[in-house]
């Protein structure tokens, strides 16, 4: 049985559960219970806080977690990073009010900066010789400038959004931050095992993801035309019909580039063009 360390709430609690279900493994949800076992797979789920998680993997109270790269790199905590999954993305910025006329990181110099993220934020006053007082506090640090707490702050921006409602402006970009796979450095053979068919779970899911299969019937004298527009994996799959002259081509499409594509290959004289949802993509 492998262990996974799951944040307790929140959107990369919300992508995680989403990976795990859509690579079929079933967790009964439930708010008041920490350790749940999936029913068809040797997996448990083990819900923390996000803060809490790189501690539990790196003592081995869980085998593997998610967790935002923020946190593990603010706890330091000693655990191998298994994967970057690409998703739950955000970064680690310094932000200030608005109103100042900001010409470089030595404004920092003598101010006070409100955080949760002090470890990271040490070391980036120290790497550019920065001489600020740190104010470590939880929760809402947009506010801490408001209300006097704090001369600016250094917390995760999204969409920058929170900045924007608090009268902060985004200054510099410290770290760039996604969710992690980490896990305990003395896994058993068996864990890792799972662990192995865990990812490859998770990889067939996020390689359909933004992906669509395309098919469509093609005058023989396009198919070359058609197959620079449509590479596929690795190429396109070609069969003939029972009208003479006629193909049909399967292929798979960036869901980005869709109505360009399909704008040309209605130009190439294609028809009947249909369009799937791919749920797994195995490369």
């Amino acid at each position: 049985m492998l262990r996974i360390a799951v944040q307790a709430k929140g959107r990369l609690y919300e992508e995680t559960m989403t990976m795990l279900t859509e690579s079929s493994i079933k967790i009964e949800s439930s708010k008041r219970t920490l350790l749940v076992q999936a029913k068809n797979f040797p997996v448990e789920v083990l819900y923390l806080r996000d803060d809490d998680i790189p501690q539990a993997v790196a003592s081995g109270i869980a085998d593997v977690g998610v967790v935002g790269e923020n946190e593990f790199v603010e706890k330091g905590e000693d655990a191998d990073v298994i994967k970057r999954l690409d998703f739950s993305k955000c970064r680690l910025s310094l932000a200030i009010p608005k109103a100042v006329d900001y010409k470089g990181v030595e404004w920092f110099n003598g101010k006070k900066i409100a955080t949760s993220y002090p470890e990271i934020l040490k070391d980036f006053l120290k790497k550019n010789n920065i001489d600020a007082e740190i104010h470590v506090i939880t929760g809402s640090v947009e506010i801490a400038p408001g209300i006097g707490l704090a001369d600016c702050i250094f917390d995760i921006v999204s969409s920058g959004g929170t900045l924007v409602s608090n009268n902060l402006k985004e200054v510099e970009v410290v770290m760039k931050s996604e969710a992690l796979m980490i896990g305990n450095k003395n896994l058993s053979d068996d864990k890792r095992a799972i662990l192995n068919e865990l990812l490859f779970r998770f990889d067939s899911y996020k390689n359909a993801e933004g992906k669509k299969y395309i098919i469509l019937n093609i005058p023989n004298d396009k198919i070359d035309d058609v197959r620079k527009l449509l590479p596929g994996m690795k190429a396109p799959t070609v069969t003939p019909l029972a009208a003479e002259g006629w193909s049909s081509m399967h292929s798979v499409i960036e869901e980005k580039t869709f109505w360009d594509i399909i704008s040309q290959l209605k130009a190439l004289g294609a028809e009947g063009i249909l369009v799937v949802p791919i749920e797994k993509m195995i490369l």
